[in-house]
């Protein structure tokens, strides 16, 4: 007997990945447990360092990458999910990493491009930005643009030189990744991890936009599934308002999002109150058990802080989808995990000279 998490109906009602199997009291692992990949979804799944936040990230990403009729991506921060690229035993996983991504200037809509570069569409750069972002496909004619205009001098000075900051973070081309792109059947990584947080937000705004918009224009016809690592680092930057689109949007274009992070209390209340599917390993700071306490649904009986694991690889599962609690153990994943830390030992192990 398996359980689907977010949806009701069975296994056999549409595609599913293999998440883990049920925690018994003893510690024993009982019936198997799925997750929906059907329909859309926004889930959080959260936990303290070291307790396998970013390991679950990974097996819904090896299930994404299995599943038809959907185009997963996953931003990496952290250079960690490379590893699904790597062989396995069974079933392989399709996979691509981008190293060096750059995004299209036109996957960023005009008001993106002032808030990206901290200018208020009132002023006379940020407007003169604006325009530019409109009419032009690459900085070079968004350089131009600003150049053509008949604005006072220090306005044009400063639009320039906003704009050429952007160009100096070397993440946008206009040949740059498209919805297009990552459309496809494997899961595509983008990897970010050399990025300083400024270019960073900005090809995780570009990709969300560009996403979203491709479904609401029906670009693409596999439904994205975006998988965001330490999700607090772009909800604190100007990715902000295109996560929080398809958190708030994204159901009816068929948009999901996938977000993990150690922190939680760090996010906006509208990240954990939209989330259909909370995934939650050990927690202890009391303010990030506060944070997920404060949109605790009615249907729990006991708090959350009573019913958190205290193992690595456990965890409890809230179902809104179903209105159900869940006490599970992750399973395996069929690709290495690339987040594990380091230790002195491994360094002064025999043969390691």
């Amino acid at each position: 007997m398996s359980f689907v998490i977010g949806r009701e109906a069975g296994i056999k009602a549409g595609p599913v990945g293999e998440l883990g199997s049920y925690r018994a009291l003893d510690g024993s692992e009982g019936a198997s447990l799925h997750i929906d990949l059907d329909g859309p979804h926004a889930t959080l799944v959260v936990g303290k360092r070291g307790y396998g936040k970013s390991y679950t990230l990974g097996v819904i990403a090896e299930s994404l990458a299995r599943a038809d009729g959907v185009s997963p991506v996953i931003i990496d921060p952290m250079g960690v999910f490379g590893t699904l690229c790597e062989k396995t035993d069974g079933e392989p996983v399709p996979a691509t990493v981008i190293e060096a991504p750059a995004v299209a200037p036109g996957s960023l809509g005009p008001k993106s491009w002032c808030a990206l570069l901290g200018l208020s569409p009132e002023s006379g750069a940020g407007a003169l930005v604006w325009q530019a972002a409109e009419k032009s496909a690459s900085l070079p004619e968004m350089r131009a643009h600003v150049a053509d205009t008949d604005a006072p001098e220090s306005d044009r000075r400063a639009a320039t030189n906003h704009i050429s900051l952007a160009s100096s973070w070397g993440v946008f081309d206009r040949d740059g990744v498209t919805a297009t792109d990552l459309g496809t059947s494997e899961i595509t990584v983008v990897d970010v991890s050399g990025l300083d947080a400024a270019p960073m937000n900005a090809v995780a705004r570009g990709i969300a936009e560009a996403l979203y918009r491709a479904r609401i224009d029906r670009d693409i016809s596999r439904l994205p599934w975006l998988l965001v690592d330490e999700a607090h680092t772009f909800f604190d930057g100007v990715a902000r308002p295109a996560l929080e689109t398809v958190l708030t949007r994204g159901r009816a274009p068929g948009v999901s999002l996938v977000m993990a992070s150690q922190r939680p209390s760090v996010f906006p209340a509208v990240a954990i109150s939209q989330s259909d599917i909370l995934i939650s390993h050990r927690l202890t700071s009391e303010a990030d058990l506060d944070a997920l306490a404060a949109a605790q649904p009615t249907y729990m009986d006991t708090s959350l802080s009573e019913r958190l694991p205290m193992r690595p690889g456990e965890v409890v599962i809230i179902d809104d989808s179903t209105e159900t609690v869940h006490a599970a153990q992750i399973r395996q994943r069929a690709t290495p995990h690339g987040g594990d830390s380091p230790s002195a030992s491994d360094i002064t192990a025999p043969g390691n000279d």
